[in-house]
């Protein structure tokens, strides 16, 4: 039975994290809305690609113009069964928005699934829920994670309704742990026989 997931979104969130599980999701069968502040369905946020080339930290090009699919203002947060929370650098003025830390909030009080990748932890932060919980994030914002009183792993990690990850690289892992968290039961068939 497909879900009903919220993913918030906003421009310069980067590219892999938001189409990646976007669409990944949908191929299981789950409802995703991506929203953003300030933005209505059919409106676009510009997205970027945040490529790891051996330097201190990530060099960023333009990604795609990612079209919203629903309305941030007509969002209730009950209505949804999971939250989805990008990275790139859309967290960092997402989470100056109440609506936005209302939203995450409710996820945790409610005990719902919750996946965050790179610097989406951000936005869980500023909404004070990470107290208590081992996590992991982008590893330059390890120090305002710790600061919000969770205890920060370096690797993907599933800590009761959270499922976090260090960037794009981590999908697989960080995907199939909020997929159990949905209670997905992924399997594929026998390989078909090439034709001889």
């Amino acid at each position: 039975m497909g879900k009903d997931i919220l993913m918030i979104v906003g421009d310069f969130g980067e590219d892999y994290e938001i189409m990646v599980p976007f669409q990944a999701l949908q191929m299981v069968g789950h409802e995703v809305d991506a929203v953003c502040p300030d933005k209505a369905a059919e409106e676009t946020i510009k997205t970027a690609i945040h490529d790891f080339r051996g330097d201190q930290t990530y060099m960023e090009s333009r990604g795609h113009d990612f079209v919203l699919n629903a309305t941030m203002a007509d969002v209730t947060p009950s209505d949804y069964d999971a939250l989805v929370v990008p990275g790139g650098r859309a967290p960092e003025y997402l989470r100056t928005y109440d609506e936005v830390l209302e939203a995450v909030q409710h996820f945790f009080e409610e005990d719902k699934p919750v996946a965050a990748l790179c610097h989406g932890p951000q936005i869980l932060a500023a909404a004070d829920v990470l107290d208590g919980y081992e996590m992991t994030s982008y590893p330059a914002c390890r120090a305002e994670c710790e600061a919000a009183g969770c205890s920060w792993v370096d690797e993907v990690v599933t800590d009761g309704n959270l499922v976090t990850g260090q960037a794009w690289p981590d999908h697989p892992e960080w995907l199939a742990g909020f997929m159990d968290l949905l209670g997905d039961d992924v399997s594929h068939g026998e390989p078909i026989p090439a034709d001889d």
